[in-house]
């Protein structure tokens, strides 16, 4: 039966649960990505210190102050929303996050930066394992991929929504209604949420769900014994958790791949920034009498368009990655070799951001496409990875499993950020920036394979436990 079939005949409730969490996704990027399209203008301003070379660290600091809390709000939060539940849990959260974006408007120099970006960091926490757990508790097994995709592109949305608001809006009325904002636009959020989502139980009760679209939902029945089975059992600590290579294996994806979505995140706007800088000065050296605009200098791109031409392919891999297992699954293909055979093609595509210095010397748009490439294929291996949590864990436990997968890729994200901040001071200081992210690109485009093999040796079978 068709996608299309059966969701006409079932019904498709389910699909609008996805978009709410489609929705908080997205405004969770938005106020993620204020800081790196602001960074230009906050340099400028001195907010992070006065010297050039020093403000790359002292800018990896605050990125840091976000890690260093991420990580410790993941691993929270996962218990927390498992206790309190989804519906709290989620909303508690996006208040948290949302107030600490404004926050971020009464920062004005690096270490209040840091308290805010440690508030937003340990706030945001909670997205994804909330999100996770709605689509477990939403979707049938064949279709969370799909879903995950979906919701996770919101990922990129907020990442393309951000360079075509924020830095207009820091050019009206100054860099501090950036923050203010796209904070306000969170708390608006809650409404719908309230409003629209409960439970699959507690919609059918009400009327809202169909009976044969929540035996849809429940339609796994491997699953469905095993949490008949888990019912009645002590509530499993972390502690056990740690003991099943399949928390290893969800740690170690999120610890290796992690990081590359942030270091695009974080730095994305200053190389590109970067590139046109220094093709100006080249462009000045060599016409010192030119006097017509920057933008019409050969290699000059409007760096905040670029990141939303990244952050749009980011969008199309993560639906595409939802969708490929999906397919194979259609195809007779079990759902375990479906997942790993996806995750394998899209670990090949972030090779291509191996070229992107090279390549950007020719034409900074160049660079822009191999970014582009990897980040789309981060995002499809993202809709992956999360799905494989709910694959081979109850959902009883699956917020509390993606939260330590995602405090492992904070930790990877703390130690890239200040390999970043470390890399950039010394190859700034020698006038040899452009060095310093050709090494940064080589740690980007081989962590997914390298990522791949090392999960596939902790479980080649994403084999379900009962816990």
């Amino acid at each position: 039966m068709s996608f299309a079939s059966v969701n006409e005949t079932i019904g498709r409730h389910r699909w609008a649960i996805c978009a709410l969490v489609f929705a908080a996704t997205t405004i969770n990027y938005l106020d993620r990505n204020v800081l790196g399209l602001l960074k230009p203008i906050l340099s400028d301003d001195g907010v992070f210190g006065p010297d050039k070379a020093n403000q790359e660290l002292n800018y990896s600091t605050v990125v840091i102050c976000f890690q260093f809390a991420y990580a410790a709000g993941m691993l929270l939060a996962g218990r927390i929303i498992d206790k309190l539940g989804t519906k709290s849990g989620y909303a508690y959260s996006l208040i948290a996050w949302s107030l600490a974006a404004i926050g971020h408007a009464f920062g004005h120099h690096t270490w209040s930066f840091g308290f805010w970006r440690g508030a937003l960091g340990l706030a945001e926490a909670g997205n994804f394992p909330a999100a996770n757990k709605t689509i477990a508790e939403w979707f049938p097994k064949k279709e969370r991929a799909f879903a995950t995709g979906l919701y996770n592109s919101g990922a990129n949305m907020g990442a393309i929504i951000a360079p075509l608001t924020v830095p207009f809006i820091a050019a009206a009325w100054g860099w501090e209604w950036a923050f203010i904002l796209t904070g306000v636009v969170g708390l608006t959020w809650l409404a719908f949420w309230f409003t629209m989502y409960s439970s699959p139980e507690e919609k059918l009760a009400s009327g809202k769900l169909s009976q044969r679209e929540f035996d849809y939902i429940h339609s796994d029945i491997d699953e469905q014994e095993a949490e008949q089975t888990a019912v009645g059992r002590a509530k499993v600590s972390w502690f056990r958790l740690l003991t099943f290579r399949q928390t290893w294996a969800f740690f170690v994806g999120k610890f290796m791949t992690d990081p590359i979505w942030w270091f695009f995140l974080f730095w994305l706007p200053a190389f590109l920034d970067g590139e046109n800088t220094r093709k100006l000065n080249a462009f000045m050296e060599a016409n010192p009498g030119y006097t017509g605009q920057a933008g019409d200098i050969p290699g000059i791109i409007s760096w905040p368009l670029a990141v939303a031409v990244v952050y749009t392919f980011s969008t199309f891999g993560s639906i595409f990655g939802g969708w490929l297992p999906k397919r194979f699954i259609d195809q007779g293909m079990n759902a375990n070799r479906a997942r790993k055979l996806a995750m394998f093609i899209f670990a090949l595509f972030p090779l291509s951001v191996l070229l992107a210095s090279r390549l950007g010397e020719i034409n900074t748009w160049f660079a822009v496409a191999t970014i582009a490439i990897a980040c789309a294929a981060h995002a499809a291996w993202s809709a992956n990875i999360f799905t494989t949590v709910s694959d081979m864990f109850p959902k009883k436990v699956v917020a509390s499993v993606t939260g330590i997968g995602g405090m492992a890729g904070a930790v990877g994200g703390i130690l890239i950020a200040r390999l970043a901040g470390l890399l950039l001071k010394h190859y700034t200081q020698l006038g040899k920036v452009e060095v310093g992210y050709g090494i940064l690109f080589v740690v980007c485009g081989s962590a997914y394979l390298t990522s791949w093999m090392l999960m596939h040796l902790l479980v080649p079978k994403f084999k379900r436990i009962a816990i």
